[in-house]
């Protein structure tokens, strides 16, 4: 391939890291693997299924089986063939290949690699520790797979995201009204309870599925944490994403986000089988991750939960088109996808180097095809909700939410939200670590709270529905939006701000649509038939 006969790769364009120093290039002969996301076959006929899901009542929904999915938009053979020919040709083996995926994972040295694909790749110092594998610029394909090629992944190993957690330990109780308000904690069941969770399912013959970047868990403390809890412990399965695997190492690290998720699920639907997917914290392992827990043809996933993400602008247009494109896949099947929408506010950013000012929305939870979670704080008196704010704790963390700068406002948003571009969140649930959940970590009891809680009681409450219903609820958006008010099934939430945006009357960027009442979104779909899936 010479500078002739090739072309940037659409999208592609890495900037540099706020703060970070290269301290070298990296060693040619360092191996690495790379996804390379293959164009699907039928985007007409999937755009028009996907507009049936947002257009059509729930009861005549039809979605496609996992195998029907990879049989009519899978990636065509023939383009397969074309991205492993074009591999030999550069010295780079294919490791795996998945046209249900559309990807196509090749390995080989960097000194190949950054040959094949036109880079530079070099080691940086990161501002927040560690060092990293990165490039600048766009990446180089020949000009052939120019429309077939639609992302190249893998290249840059730097972090891609962040968990969306908080713990009970971080919050100033020093100032602020909302500080003065004494810290509690509830277990997940009780969380259920206050928010009137269906009591006579348990999510049998369901899989919720965990996207993790980083941490793990020991069924240890899962076998503690719910003898404590006096259900039964869910089934657990860890899937090996990109090599990156269940490995806890203290209650410090990632394993707060992984237990927590976990134990959210299984306190809610103790019944459900709980699919973790560890992926290495990159825009690579983020993706591999979602596209293998949407095509799980083993576990097969009912509902998908993501506690992580970033700020918009942190990510590329290819991250972002081939992330989107994969929670399509999941919705043209069926598969509920709950995103955590952050945990720093408006702004979106954690503060320190990096940081941008403004309002930015966070992704994934931004993408139009999953259920954006944002976060209140709760107080209960006599074992009832007697006040519900939206998160924002001094020291603490506040809900994210916001507005797109990457996605229009979707059709079924357009009654809802003003401005033209999708508003984050959706929905809500209780994410102050003033009103946290009781997790296990290590071998410890702590408090966490965050939006990454809120992802999996959605995930947890849809299994039951599911459960009661005999079918996928799926793509939920459209059918959330078109609840009436008067239904009480989403608790409208209309009093604080975070730091950016105030609490309203119906829809607003800080907590949505408002927090789920359970038995009345079960009794908006318990009545409706079942509609057997496309074959």
């Amino acid at each position: 391939m010479t500078e002739e006969n090739r072309v940037p790769l659409a999208g592609s364009d890495k900037q540099p890291v706020a703060g970070a120093e290269q301290v070298g290039d990296a060693h040619p002969d360092e191996r690495l693997e790379v996804t390379l996301r293959v164009r699907r076959r039928a985007e007409q006929e999937l755009a028009a299924q996907l507009n049936r899901l947002t257009t059509t009542a729930l009861e005549a929904r039809e979605h496609l089986t996992r195998e029907a999915y990879a049989e009519r938009h899978g990636a065509d053979p023939a383009d397969m063939a074309r991205v492993e020919a074009f591999a030999r040709s550069r010295g780079l083996s294919v490791v795996e290949a998945s046209a249900a995926r559309h990807s196509v994972v090749l390995g080989g040295t960097v000194a190949k690699v950054s040959a094949a694909f036109g880079v530079k790749l070099a080691e940086y110092a990161h501002p927040d520790g560690g060092t990293f594998r990165g490039r600048q610029g766009p990446i180089y394909i020949p000009a052939e797979l120019n429309g077939i090629v639609q992302g190249v992944f893998g290249l840059d190993d730097r972090p891609a995201a962040r968990p969306h957690i908080r713990r009970q330990g971080e919050l100033d109780t020093s100032r602020g009204p909302r500080a003065a308000a004494p810290s509690t904690s509830f277990t997940p069941p009780q969380i259920a309870q206050l928010y009137d969770f269906p009591t006579d399912v348990n999510g049998q013959g369901q899989c919720v599925a965990i996207i993790e970047l980083g941490g793990g868990y020991r069924a240890a403390d899962l076998s503690a944490y719910f003898q404590q809890l006096h259900i039964p412990p869910p089934k657990v399965v860890a899937i090996s994403v990109d090599h990156a695997r269940n490995r806890p190492t203290g209650p410090n690290s990632a394993d707060g986000e992984v237990m927590l998720d976990i134990e959210v699920v299984g306190g809610v639907a103790p019944a459900a089988r709980i699919a973790v997917y560890f992926a290495p914290n990159t825009d690579q392992g983020f993706i591999d991750a979602i596209t293998t827990a949407a095509h799980d043809t083993v576990n097969r996933p009912s509902v998908i939960s993501i506690s992580w993400g970033g700020p918009e602008v942190s990510w590329t247009q290819a991250a972002v088109q081939a992330m989107d494109q994969a929670f399509q896949a999941a919705a043209a099947m069926g598969v509920t996808v709950y995103c955590a929408s952050g945990d720093n506010g408006a702004n979106d950013f954690p503060g320190g180097q990096g940081s941008q000012p403004g309002n930015h929305a966070d992704f994934p939870a931004s993408s139009p095809h999953v259920v954006g979670c944002g976060g209140t704080r709760i107080e209960v008196t006599n074992d009832v909700i007697s006040s519900e704010i939206v998160w924002n704790d001094p020291g603490g963390g506040a809900t994210g939410g916001g507005f797109s700068a990457l996605f229009p406002t979707p059709t079924w948003q357009t009654g809802a939200v003003q401005g033209g571009k999708r508003g984050v969140p959706d929905v809500a649930g209780d994410a102050s670590p003033a009103s946290g959940y009781v997790v296990r970590v290590d071998g410890q009891n702590t408090v966490f709270g965050g939006t990454s809680a809120v992802a999996p009681l959605w995930a947890g409450l849809t299994a039951l529905i599911n459960q009661k219903t005999a079918k996928p609820l799926g793509f939920a958006n459209p059918w959330l939006y078109g609840l009436s008010g008067s239904s009480g099934a989403l608790h409208d939430i209309t009093d604080g701000n975070n730091n950016g945006f105030n609490a309203a009357p119906g829809w607003d960027p800080c907590t949505g649509l408002g927090r789920p009442d359970g038995a009345k979104l079960l009794a908006a779909l318990v009545s409706q038939p079942a509609t057997a899936p496309v074959r």
